[in-house]
């Protein structure tokens, strides 16, 4: 479980009292007496050989540290000498002087102790983060959030540098050259591109959107989308009814018909519709019938009997009778003509689809001769008696009301008064018109039965916005005014001469209004009856309507498009605009129009790109030193820093809300957000950013080593499937809080359909790209991160495998062992596994390891490697390798014990090499976590996150939840500020 406030508070005051309460701040006497008499010594007889001014093997020069203070200064070189003497490493073994077992314990204790006094002496130093620019991975997932469109721009720029600890999240490594400058440039105006000015303010599509044709398709998509979301299947409307009729049964006693319907992820509206059409009562006709299907549906018995899967069947046969039924009651509407023009023309087919529309929920009984009757109906329901006519009426109509003929159409063919030529050419919301710009709402059942007044707001906002974003209404009267002349041929006479589609005056209210009068007054002579000529008035009537609406609109909704704006930069700012701040936004727009002559909308977007481009967006601004003393982070500052730790990102309304009203600091607070954002689908950013960087397959998506003649399986889909699967992994276990341990141990992963035929997984079925878990991996040889294909197949060179890389691998990325880099000259093994001759690979390394600047290191890793061998070169299980010699995965252990493949792996490191790696988690994530690498007064919070995660399994909540409440993280160093005087500016709660 995450850690309680109280907790957190008690953490945080013992950590203040710590670095507070410390008395002198000089080294004690006993130290660097030691120092001087004891270690020293022992460092100029055994070492001084080697890494002296003179020599300085590997660049290290141990004359140079004369005092303890000179240790601490260079506290990071002495890390590596602590460990590589701990190790046994130094002096190497064919060096001439060699320190005894009990030399080698003083010095490393020594150091020890003098690391452990520094660090707590100055523990809680936030340290120098470094003001940087947002990482690629940032400022794409930031300009995501903050316009709501997938862009990606930074897709052209150099690869983000990493840092020490190997984030690319830190001031350390993230500069910025004239080169990325201009990039920056380009990428904030291709932002710009996909910008669109909406009747509320403004909006983003998810690609460039400058042609009508391009935001024709964004917002006719975004109302197609949400027609999709909607629950419309009956069938999950009749089980809804079923489970609420036995609730009790079900295990839900008190359950409300709305709880059934959310829990189902249905429209309470119409369930409570459908519900009160289906309770007993006398019915006639279709609702008879209907009923009578309802009433067989079986009486559960217990909780999880088989009753919910016979209920399921006849809710689906009750599905097909409302389909079959229905279509009964559907009227038959003939065309509208009118006589020298064409049925297709706009008026006659906007009129046809008004009546379908009309007769959405209504009975249509021109059929209502009873002979008729029992023809069409006999199959579907009793024939009514005479005197049960009327009440067989009302209940056909209800029947329709209820369930409906369409809840909406969102496609028509391109002229559907001619069905026979439509085949293959319909359209999204299309009106249906032949060769011609035009859409039509048809979505008053869905409206009125399934949404609610949110809903509503919304759909009615969707349309709006594709009329006005894509001038719909003028770009379909100029459609009308080209077919009427040149297709149709009803204007072609000279008294229509005054209007043509290219001339946008033909569009104003005046030139509308005189057309409808002459186009009027040939229709008159032409003979039609009143229900053509109503067609042709209500045609102009609303064509006017809508197209005035749109050119006032474009108008009237400047000032809000310009607030939109302002509120576009507090967003991309983290924080509130000063007055100031939001006035110059407004001047230099009114600028831009009066001074430079630009249109409103290249305005809007120069004023975006101005934000865009502003270090207070593209800069971690909330990190810079302001003042002299060190000080807690203000709630935005603090809001920014939760943001981009979790979720790579900019803060939510959520975090902001908290900041503005100030509580975000409290720890009670600071551990609810916590808990959200970890729950939030945004934590794949962390997932991504912080795993992917840490175990190095943040770039799979790109790897080109594999040969792909060789193993043709090896395709794009392959590969990313690869690369997702520990993407997938860490967000399930961050969003269900999982120990870090799960990491090594657990007995689950994540496969789609490519990714199951990798692994041999022949037991699943799935949906188009749909990820399932695999609870029981182990029987596939899965589990955990060790087993990923993406890992086996990163640290292979393409023909073979390689226990050397593989091993590496996990001592490096997951123990967080330091392993120097190879020596000059050493024999390269050959990288086509099959031609190794006689040799097997595991005979090779033997004999590699005999070079004597090879064995140290080759010692730790390569049996560690030699457990994989029975994955191939791009992760398959295998038996033999590529040159048909037996696998085998037997090694003698670090340890030296023997142990043989994956299993006994994770049991070696379960029983010698946890603690390695839960404290390299804890390594990695403070650092990822505070944007820099380590210092030596992070060992105490370090310690913390041990301590508090050993109390429940080191879950991960927990870990990020005692970075995110220590003073490193909530609080930053002031100009100039050293470690040792951090705490000098007092405390950093209230």
């Amino acid at each position: 479980m995450f850690l309680t406030a109280r907790i957190i508070v008690v953490l945080l005051i013992s950590i203040l009292n710590l670095c507070c309460v410390r008395g002198d701040d000089s080294l004690p006497l006993h130290l660097a007496n030691e120092f001087k008499q004891e270690v020293r010594p022992l460092i100029q007889a055994h070492c001084a050989e080697c890494h002296d001014g003179e020599t300085r093997e590997a660049e290290l020069d141990l004359s140079l540290y004369q005092s303890v203070e000179d240790v601490i200064r260079s506290y990071r070189v002495w890390e590596t000498v602590l460990h590589r003497v701990a190790m046994g490493e130094m002096p190497p073994a064919d060096a001439s002087s060699q320190l005894s077992e009990e030399q080698r314990k003083v010095i490393v204790d020594l150091i020890a102790r003098v690391r452990k006094f520094e660090a707590e002496r100055n523990a809680g130093d936030p340290g120098a983060v470094i003001a940087r620019r947002l990482s690629n991975a940032e400022f794409d997932y930031s300009v995501r959030d903050l316009t709501g469109a997938d862009i990606h721009p930074t897709k052209t720029f150099p690869v983000d540098p990493a840092n020490e600890a190997g984030f690319d999240n830190s001031g350390e490594s993230l500069t910025m050259s004239p080169a990325l400058m201009a990039k920056y440039l380009e990428a904030c105006r291709v932002i710009t591109d996909h910008m669109m000015l909406t009747p509320d303010g403004i909006a983003f599509a998810p690609y460039p959107a400058v042609t009508v044709t391009d935001r024709d398709k964004y917002c006719v998509q975004q109302i197609v989308e949400f027609y999709r979301r909607q629950p419309i299947d009956l069938a999950d409307y009749f089980y809804a009814s079923w489970t609420y009729r036995h609730c009790d049964l079900l295990g839900s006693p008190h359950a409300t018909l709305d709880e059934v319907a959310t829990q189902l992820h249905l429209s309470p509206k119409y369930l409570r519709t459908v519900w009160e059409v289906l309770v007993p009562q006398e019915r006639f006709g279709p609702l008879a019938a209907l009923q009578e299907l309802w009433e067989s549906m079986p009486t559960p018995t217990e909780p999880d009997s088989n009753s919910a899967k016979a209920a399921r069947a006849i809710s689906e046969r009750m599905r097909r009778y409302v389909f079959s039924t229905r279509k009964l009651f559907s009227p038959s509407i003939q065309n509208l003509s009118i006589k020298g023009g064409s049925n297709g023309s706009q008026p006659m087919v906007l009129w046809k689809n008004k009546q379908y529309m009309k007769y959405r929920r209504v009975a249509d009984f021109s059929f209502l001769d009873i002979d008729v009757l029992a023809t069409q109906v006999a199959k579907s329901f009793d024939v009514p008696e005479e005197s049960n006519l009327a009440q067989f009426k009302a209940d056909c109509q209800r029947f329709c009301s209820v369930f409906p003929d369409a809840f909406f159409i969102s496609e028509r063919g391109r002229d559907y008064l001619d069905e026979k030529n439509n085949e293959g050419t319909v359209r999204l919301l299309s009106a249906g018109f032949h060769s011609m710009t035009g859409y039509f709402r048809d979505d008053q059942p869905l409206y009125d039965l399934m949404l609610d007044q949110a809903q509503q707001r919304e759909l009615d906002s969707l349309w709006r916005q594709l009329m006005f974003v894509s001038t719909t209404p003028q770009r379909q009267y100029q459609s009308f005014l080209w077919f009427e002349k040149a297709e149709s041929g009803f204007m072609r006479e000279g008294k229509f001469d005054f209007v043509r589609s290219e001339d946008r005056e033909s569009w104003t209210a005046p030139m509308i209004d005189r057309l409808a009068e002459v186009y009027l007054e040939k229709a008159i002579d032409a003979g039609s009856d009143e229900i053509t000529l109503d067609a042709v008035r209500n045609f102009f009537i609303e064509i006017n309507d809508q197209i005035q609406w749109v050119e006032q609109t474009k108008v009237a909704s400047q000032p809000d498009q310009l607030d939109a704006v302002i509120l576009f930069a507090s967003r991309a700012y983290r924080r509130p605009l000063t007055a100031t701040e939001a006035q110059e936004f407004r001047d230099y727009y009114h600028l831009l129009i009066n001074r430079d002559g630009l249109s409103h909308e290249e305005a809007i977007q120069d004023t975006i790109l101005t934000i865009l481009m502003s270090p207070q967006f593209c800069y971690r601004v909330d990190l810079l030193c302001d003042t002299d003393k060190a000080r807690p982070l203000n709630d935005y500052e603090l809001a920014s820093r939760l943001s981009f730790f979790l979720w790579s990102s900019i803060p939510d309304e959520e975090l902001l809300s908290h900041a503005a009203v100030g509580d975000l600091h409290r720890p009670e607070r600071l551990v609810q957000q916590v808990q959200r954002m970890l729950r939030d689908d945004r934590i794949r950013g962390f997932a991504t950013e912080f795993t992917g960087n840490w175990l190095d397959f943040r770039r799979f998506e790109e790897h080109n080593a594999v040969d792909r003649n060789r193993f043709e399986s090896f395709n794009d889909d392959l590969r990313k499937s690869m690369f997702e699967e520990p993407i997938r992994f860490m967000v399930d276990a961050l969003k269900r809080d999982c120990s870090v341990l799960d990491l090594l141990y657990a007995d689950r992963t994540f496969v789609n359909a490519t990714l199951a035929k990798h692994y041999g997984i022949k037991d699943l079925s799935f949906v188009e790209s749909q990820w399932v878990e695999v609870s029981d991996a182990a029987r596939y040889g899965r589990g955990g991160l060790l087993p990923m294909a993406v890992f086996l197949t990163k640290n292979s060179p393409g023909l073979r495998t390689s226990p050397v890389k593989r091993g590496h691998w996990v001592v490096r990325r997951l123990l967080g062992e330091r392993i120097p880099a190879p020596p000059p000259n050493v024999p390269e093994i050959p990288n086509d596994e099959s031609q190794l001759g006689e040799l097997t690979l595991r005979q090779t390394l033997a004999k590699h390891r005999e070079h004597p600047s090879c064995a140290g290191c080759h010692d730790r890793i390569d049996s560690i490697g030699l457990a994989f061998e029975g994955y191939g070169p791009i992760g398959e299980r295998r038996e033999v390798d590529l040159g048909g010699r037996q696998v085998d995965t037997m090694a003698i252990f670090p340890d030296g014990s023997s142990r043989n493949g994956m299993d006994e792996l994770r049991d070696y490191l379960k029983e010698q090499r946890e603690a390695e790696f839960v404290d390299n988690v804890c390594r990695k994530l403070l650092s990822y976590a505070l944007g820099r690498s380590l210092q030596l007064s992070d060992e105490v919070l370090l310690e913390a996150m041990r301590d508090q995660g050993r109390k429940d399994g080191f879950r991960i909540g927990t870990l990020v939840t005692t970075i995110v409440s220590s003073p490193p993280f909530l609080s930053k160093r002031g100009r100039g500020a050293t470690a040792n005087d951090f705490f000098e500016a007092g405390d950093t709660d209230e």
